[in-house]
């Protein structure tokens, strides 16, 4: 269960490596004006997100709900701060599909934003990474 374990954190630092990386993708973009740096980004977007982030983020939750079922669940399904973390990690998911559908509307020349919104989107996985880990770590409920 160790390596389960190891390999689950490997994976999702990878994740969140991207989770944090695309955003910040997503700021130069929204800064972009000339043709050539924005077919670029759409290529260093798109790698990312279907070669790093959405591969880390399965294997992460494929071996968050091995380790939830073979032992985590019976041992603490009363404690609140397991249901909390599985809602924080239920969050990021859907910041994962926000992420896609923001990558699709750059990659039709549709995004509405601007750079500043999304150095502000950025920051969201922060605080769901700092949750997280102070609640498995700490377990404070």
């Amino acid at each position: 269960m160790l390596w389960v374990k190891a390999f689950h954190i490997i994976f999702m630092v990878t994740w969140f490596a991207a989770l944090f990386y695309l955003p910040r993708l997503f700021v130069y973009h929204a800064s972009s004006n000339d043709k050539i740096s924005n077919e670029r980004f759409k290529i260093m977007e798109r790698k990312l997100f279907y070669g790093i982030m959405t591969p880390s983020a399965i294997i992460t939750i494929v071996l968050g709900f091995w380790m939830l079922f073979d032992y985590a669940w019976l041992a603490y399904s009363t404690m609140l701060w397991l249901h909390i973390k599985l809602a924080l990690v239920v969050l990021l998911i859907i910041y994962h599909l926000y992420c896609w559908k923001l990558l699709n509307l750059f990659k039709e020349d549709r995004n509405p934003y601007s750079h500043v919104f999304y150095r502000w989107f950025n920051e969201i996985p922060v605080f769901m990474l700092i949750g997280i880990i102070i609640l498995v770590v700490v377990k404070p409920i």
